[in-house]
């Protein structure tokens, strides 16, 4: 072999019913990006990292995830458009032809886990067609020791392998992609598209059933740090608003950037060994620690170089705004090692809203905070969907639910319970748009996003006044350290106040008719956290 490699003890991929393929195991970063860059699919930045295009998605494609309808899930899964039910017969038809897509292929097998509390560790096969993405798994996951990998046996498997395409006619599915969750086969089924985020969301969809649903762990859609003192802070939201760029944070250590689980007693877990991150518009100055860790074994996601030079061009959007890159979470200086921190003290819900209403802080109730989380509003920001060019109004359950096959309430129901057993505090940011609406405002100031989380979880907001939201009820800080009072309440920042009120006035009315749905199992308290809209103002 020209290449080092770690195979465990039962390697044979037969049992998958992949033959005869020229399988690499566990191949070292650098080993891949040496393969990548001879075999013409990669090349490397300035920077020593390898920059790759991942083909015709650059994004998630949502209408194309399916959840395998069997004993396990037909009475557990929230089916609906989001979580679209496949027929077994047709998943194994369709696994089969993927397995012999790749059957004597030179493929790259990797083992890793997820869920940094050994409590709960699950162990993952990752079996990629292309070498590159099978360093976004090594980056993305925890990584087993040489000795670990001996004996590895994994718990559930991925196949990827972006150069199969289904025929939807005969495959059932909707078009030529698709990635497919199986929880009785455990396994992910990636085909028909190279972008590596399915990768992970498949495994993060997977956990997001088994924890709450067969280990009582809440799992969420959120980055976490940690403060001298101990004291743990989560943020929710949606790609774009922001959880990367603010839990990246130089006075507190990271757990994770996206994807984390709350135990019965209180610990909280990163899933992720690394963290996949937006770099459109990215500098150092803005965001230093990302930007720090595009170096060696990072991989670069349809970036554009710059005329003449392997230098990035983080402005250029070209190919898309979803440029990306993933990198280990070592690669950030300052972390939690291990990934886990213990007393939440604040939870942040991000949204990016788009329609310029919403305050840039706010504190919430116990009933808003259920309420907004059930909600889950932002903007979906360009680019990181297919078919995404703009900011478009989205309702998303729990801040994540393309990603949750349980019911929303489900989450909610946990999420409240160990919000009122920690007596966490709860803050609704905007990132979004300040001063008009998307096209007439302008995007919420990082800086001032930095300044007012800051006051958040140093307790600067603890003693300040507050006024209450006209509309959506929310408590508005009247000042905050390092942030201009004019920009803490929305309706001033706007030239045009009748204007505001309008806007202001149907976007309450959008909210009320997405909540419909959970109407009947809302409580009064949560019911009281809804906005209030005016037959007045039209």
């Amino acid at each position: 072999m020209s290449f080092k490699e770690v195979r465990p003890a039962q390697d044979s991929l037969e049992h998958y019913g992949i033959k005869n393929a020229q399988a690499k195991w566990n191949l070292s970063p650098s080993d891949l990006e040496k393969i990548t860059v001879e075999k013409g699919l990669g090349e490397l930045a300035d920077s020593g990292a390898l920059a790759i295009d991942t083909g015709d998605f650059k994004g998630r494609s949502p209408k194309d995830r399916f959840i395998v309808k069997d004993a396990i899930t037909e009475d557990a899964v929230w089916w609906g458009n989001i979580n679209i039910p496949f027929e077994p017969n047709h998943y194994n038809s369709l696994k089969g032809k993927v397995a012999d897509y790749l059957s004597g292929k030179e493929i790259y097998v990797r083992d890793v886990y997820a869920c940094a509390d050994d409590r709960y560790r699950l162990k993952i096969r990752v079996i990629t067609e292309l070498p590159w993405s099978n360093i976004f798994a090594n980056n993305m996951f925890l990584r087993p020791s040489e000795e670990e990998l001996k004996d590895f046996e994994p718990d559930w498997v991925v196949f990827n392998a972006p150069g199969f395409k289904a025929n939807p006619e005969v495959d059932h599915t909707r078009q030529s992609n698709f990635a497919i969750l199986n929880f009785s086969d455990q396994m992910a089924v990636v085909g028909g598209t190279g972008y590596t985020g399915e990768i992970k969301k498949g495994i993060f969809s997977a956990l997001n059933f088994i924890l709450p649903h067969q280990k009582n762990v809440l799992s969420m859609h959120c980055s976490a740090n940690v403060g001298q003192a101990g004291d743990t802070a989560l943020f929710f939201g949606l790609s774009g608003t922001g959880k990367t760029t603010l839990s990246a944070d130089p006075h507190r250590k990271l757990i994770g950037d996206d994807e984390h689980g709350w135990t019965a007693d209180d610990v909280i877990f990163n899933f992720e060994g690394g963290c996949y991150a937006k770099v459109i518009d990215l500098s150092e100055e803005k965001e230093p620690d990302i930007f720090r860790a595009i170096k060696p074994g990072a991989l670069l996601e349809n970036i554009i170089f710059k005329d003449g030079s392997k230098e990035v061009d983080f402005h250029d959007s070209s190919k898309t705004e979803n440029t990306r890159v993933s990198y280990p979470i070592n690669h950030i200086d300052n972390i939690q090692v291990p990934s886990v921190g213990e007393n939440p003290k604040n939870v942040f819900f991000l949204t990016c809203d788009a329609y310029g209403v919403l305050p840039p802080i706010s504190k919430l109730t116990p009933g808003q905070a259920a309420f907004h989380f059930i909600s889950g509003y932002t903007a979906k920001v360009a680019g990181t969907e297919e078919g995404i060019t703009e900011p478009q109004v989205a309702f998303s359950a729990c801040f994540g639910a393309p990603f949750m096959p349980l019911h929303p309430t489900a989450y909610a129901d946990m999420l409240s319970e160990k919000m009122q057993h920690s007596n966490v505090n709860v803050w609704l940011v905007n990132t979004g748009w300040s001063g008009g609406a998307y096209g007439v405002g302008k995007r919420m100031s990082l800086k001032y996003t930095r300044a007012m989380i800051t006051a958040a979880l140093e307790g600067d907001l603890d003693q300040v006044d507050y006024q209450t939201h006209e509309v959506f009820g929310l408590a508005m800080p009247t000042e905050c350290p390092n942030v201009p009072n004019e920009i803490l309440f929305p309706r001033n920042t706007w030239a045009d106040k009748a204007d505001y009120d309008k806007t202001a006035n149907n976007l309450a009315k959008k909210f009320l008719s997405n909540f419909e749905k959970f109407s009947d199992y809302a409580s009064d308290e949560i019911m009281a956290g809804a906005p209030k809209v005016s037959e007045s103002v039209s």
